[in-house]
């Protein structure tokens, strides 16, 4: 925690593994997601703090990637807040309007902070998550490397 303002700072690993796992989850196939679930089989109790609930964002970029910002577009996205018998508490924003997504990143969010959870869930369902993902990402490489064109230019014998 900083200070003089009370929040955690960016280097803290805590707060990176936590981030890690989180965009892992949000970027899951849902059904992988489903299924990972049904794996841990019985889920500690916990209710719903803040039910699923889809809303809208603004999507900022970079002119070049690295210039002036702008606003791109909005996108849908979904946000959920469940809070675990002990208190703690997991929160998930997904892409999309996917309400069962949500919920369930984030009760493994809430699960991933529970050191009798932890372990268990990473090696269950955010390791295997992360490598769907992985293979998905060099997939859509390969095909997108399909298309690439090679520009050359050919020498004329006039001067």
């Amino acid at each position: 925690m900083h200070p003089s303002t009370g929040h955690t700072a960016v280097s803290d690993p805590s707060h990176t593994a936590r981030a890690s796992w989180m965009r892992v989850l949000a970027l899951a196939d849902s059904h992988a997601l489903n299924h990972a679930m049904q794996s841990l089989g019985a889920l500690p109790t916990h209710h719903t703090l803040r039910a699923p609930e889809a809303g809208m964002v603004m999507v900022r970029a970079r002119a070049g990637g690295t210039g002036a910002q702008f606003n791109l577009g909005e996108m849908s996205v979904t946000r959920c807040a469940i809070k675990l018998e002990d208190d703690t508490m997991g929160v998930a924003y997904v892409q999309g309007r996917g309400h069962r997504h949500a919920e369930q990143a984030a009760l493994l969010d809430a699960l991933l902070q529970r050191a009798d959870w932890h372990d268990r869930v990473q090696a269950m369902v955010v390791e295997p998550l992360a490598r769907a993902h992985q293979d998905r990402q060099i997939h859509r490489g390969r095909l997108a490397a399909q298309t690439q064109v090679e520009f050359f230019t050919m020498v004329r014998g006039e001067d």
